[in-house]
């Protein structure tokens, strides 16, 4: 790949694309997003009443700390994965009444609610810096 002839021109417009946009302010706060996801059936106490619930807020919550990871690691690959952060809020904010049943316990409820709102917000300001990004270049 060095000896290729657009290499140098290449390298340039990834430093470009790195430079443009600035996922990695909003990279911490959604890794806290995840992290506070995967322990919230521990914290808010939740878990022994709705043990498929709380397995599912942890992987969910995982993956979304590995995505952010992601875009911290290898922002130039991951650009693409800024609108999946966004489903994901929206699958966090109904997953209680899908994964629990119909009806939750409350702090279940809110738990996803909330924490799928921000996630969902942060998928939109993740995902409006990309395609900004882009369009600069």
């Amino acid at each position: 790949m060095a000896r290729h002839p657009d290499a140098f021109e290449m390298r340039k417009r990834y430093a470009r694309v790195l430079s443009a946009h600035d996922v990695a302010l909003v990279n911490g706060p959604v890794f806290v997003v995840g992290l506070f996801f995967a322990v919230s059936p521990w914290v808010v106490r939740f878990a022994v009443h709705h043990g498929d619930l709380a397995v599912h807020d942890l992987i969910i919550g995982s993956a979304i700390c590995l995505l952010s990871l992601g875009f911290t690691v290898a922002p130039e690959r991951m650009t693409g994965m800024s609108g999946a952060l966004t489903l994901t809020g929206v699958w966090m904010a109904v997953s209680p009444w899908v994964v629990a049943g119909p009806h939750p316990q409350r702090g279940a409820a809110v738990d996803g609610v909330v924490l799928g709102a921000l996630a969902f917000g942060l998928g939109l300001v993740c995902t409006v810096m990309v395609r900004r990004a882009n369009r600069i270049l």
